[in-house]
């Protein structure tokens, strides 16, 4: 398992200033128009949700880095499987929002009569994009650490079928039956 703790922490220290520059990005980004007025980030609720997913997510990372080297903290790798993937889910969901919020806002919705208004804030827009990438990285991390939190959790504990899921020690099941 001490392989895998380096990945880890990598992963985990790459999730901070992802998340906290699309946070940045993000709550920066307004543009005003002469014409058309001022848009904000704060207008619209799937910029504001992954703004705020954004912060969460980078606390998480922070905490559990701060965490991370006591050893009374290791037997809560369950605990950190479900917060891995509770962050991966939580960055998907603000991820698909600011996504379908800025397609309208490129493409419009003609069924609907939403014009496109890209064209008139393209700053506005590519400040979006560029915020809405770095949280799709930041995302990528999250999905990778779920994977390294399961691989640790069910190697040393097993999968449910093996009768061995009761058994779920500080070591790893393959270190067990090497002692054997």
């Amino acid at each position: 398992m001490a392989a895998m703790k380096l990945p880890e922490l990598a992963l985990r220290l790459c999730v901070i200033p992802l998340a906290v520059a699309s946070l940045w990005e993000m709550a920066t980004n307004s543009q005003a128009d002469d014409t058309y007025g001022e848009v904000r980030f704060s207008n619209i609720s799937g910029f504001t949700y992954l703004v705020g997913i954004n912060a969460v997510t980078a606390a998480y990372a922070v905490a559990s880095i701060l965490l991370s080297p006591f050893k009374s903290f290791a037997q809560y790798d369950w605990l950190i499987l479900v917060l891995d993937q509770a962050s991966a889910y939580l960055l998907v969901t603000s991820a698909s929002a600011a996504a379908e919020v800025l397609q309208l806002a490129r493409r419009g919705d003609r069924d609907v009569s939403w014009g496109e208004v890209c064209s008139y804030f393209g700053s506005f827009c590519g400040k979006a994009t560029v915020s809405l990438a770095l949280h799709a990285a930041a995302l990528a991390c999250f999905v990778a650490l779920s994977l390294v939190s399961a691989f640790r959790v069910f190697s040393r504990c097993g999968h449910p079928h093996s009768g061995a899921a009761a058994d779920c020690s500080s070591e790893p099941k393959h270190a067990q039956e090497q002692r054997k």
